[in-house]
C-alpha cells in the first residue's frame, strides 16, 4: 500500500499530543524477558507513549522484543495498536545490540528507514553502534515527518560519537528532504563521561540551530546514588521545536509511578525513560471509512 493511502485510512484522532520517548532497558534479553513482574513494568511504560525508542536490545533470537509486542498488543484497550520496527545486531566484535522502535500505528507511519554506516573516507570507525535512522510521517501533528536518530554511546568514547552525530545529520540531509530531525539515546552525556570542559568539541552543542531539551543537571539514573544527565533528546528544525508542548521535556520517574523500591526498579533498568510531545492539530477530521525540564511522577 503506498504510504499517502496507508496515512489516509489511519485518519486522525481527537486532538491531544504525541508523546515520543526513548528508554535504555538495560541488557534487554531473555534473562529479563523471563521475569514476568519486570516485563509487566516494561509494558507500562512503553503503554504511555506514541513512539518509544528502545536501546540496549541483546536478545539474538528477537524472542524477547516479540513477546513485548505481543503483551502490548493483547491490552483489552490497545488491541492490536503498536508496530515495529527494529534495526539489526549492532556492535564492531561479538557484543551486539539493537535499536527499536515500537510505535502506534494509528498516528504515525514509517515513511523510510536506513541503517547509517559509519565509513566515510578518510574518517574515524566513530561508533560502536551506528545510529538506525527512522523517518516518521504524521497527518495529526502540526509537524508532518520527522527522522529519529537513536544513539547509543560507548562511555569512554560518548564526546566522540555525540560530535558524530552531526554527521550523521549531515548524511541524512543528503538522503531526504528533511529538516525535523529528533537525535535521542543514551549519550552518557553525563558525569564523568562528557565533562564541562568536552562540550566545546560537540557540534551537536555548539551549534545553535540544535535544541537539547534534557539539560545537564537533569539526573535519568535510577540509583539513589547517582545524578547524572546520561539520556538525552536534542531537536532541529524550526517548526518541529516550535510545536513542543511546553515543559514535556521530562525523566519518567517509573519507581515513584508504579511505587517501586529501588532494588525492583533496578530490576527493570538503571535507566528512566526521557520524553517530550509535540502538538496535534486542533481540529481533527473522522478517520476515514475507506478501509523547561521536570521528572514526571
Amino acid at each position: 500500500m503506498k504510504l499517502v493511502s496507508l496515512l489516509f485510512v489511519l485518519g486522525f484522532t481527537k486532538a491531544a499530543t504525541l508523546r515520543i520517548c526513548s528508554f535504555n532497558v538495560q541488557s534487554f534479553g531473555e534473562a529479563k524477558g523471563s521475569k514476568p513482574e519486570v516485563m509487566d513494568v516494561i509494558v507500562k511504560v512503553v503503554s504511555r507513549c506514541d513512539i518509544m525508542l528502545l536501546m540496549e536490545i541483546k536478545d539474538n533470537s528477537d524472542r524477547v522484543i516479540h513477546s513485548l509486542m505481543a503483551k502490548l498488543n493483547s491490552q483489552r484497550k490497545m488491541k492490536n495498536e503498536f508496530s515495529l520496527i527494529i534495526s539489526r545486531r549492532l556492535g564492531r566484535k561479538t557484543y551486539k545490540e539493537q535499536y527499536a522502535f515500537i510505535y502506534r500505528r494509528q498516528l504515525v507511519a514509517v515513511r523510510n528507514s536506513y541503517q547509517y554506516l559509519d565509513d566515510q573516507p578518510g574518517d574515524v570507525d566513530a561508533f560502536s553502534r551506528e545510529p538506525f535512522i527512522v523517518w516518521f510521517t504524521s497527518l495529526n501533528t502540526e509537524v508532518t515527518d520527522f527522522v529519529i536518530v537513536p544513539q547509543h554511546t560507548t562511555p569512554e568514547a560518548a564526546v566522540r560519537e555525540i560530535d558524530e552525530l552531526y554527521d550523521v545529520y549531515l548524511d541524512v540531509r543528503q538522503k531526504w528532504n528533511t529538516e525535523n530531525f529528533i537525535f535521542m539515546g543514551d549519550f552518557n552525556a553525563g558525569c564523568s563521561y562528557v565533562a564541562k570542559k568536552y562540550w566545546k568539541d560537540i557540534r551537536l552543542r555548539t551549534n545553535q540551530d540544535f535544541v537539547w531539551l534534557i539539560e545537564n543537571k537533569v539526573d535519568t539514573t535510577v540509583k539513589s546514588s547517582t545524578n547524572c544527565a546520561y539520556d538525552r533528546i536534542v531537536l532541529h528544525g524550526e517548526n518541529l521545536i516550535n510545536s513542543v508542548v511546553p515543559d514535556s521535556a521530562v525523566v519518567f520517574d517509573f519507581m515513584k509511578s508504579y511505587g517501586l523500591s529501588e532494588t525492583q526498579a533496578l530490576d527493570v533498568s538503571d535507566h528512566y525513560p526521557v520524553e517530550f510531545q509535540i502538538n496535534r492539530l486542533k481540529s481533527s477530521p473522522r478517520r476515514a471509512k475507506s478501509s523547561h525540564i521536570a521528572r514526571s511522577g
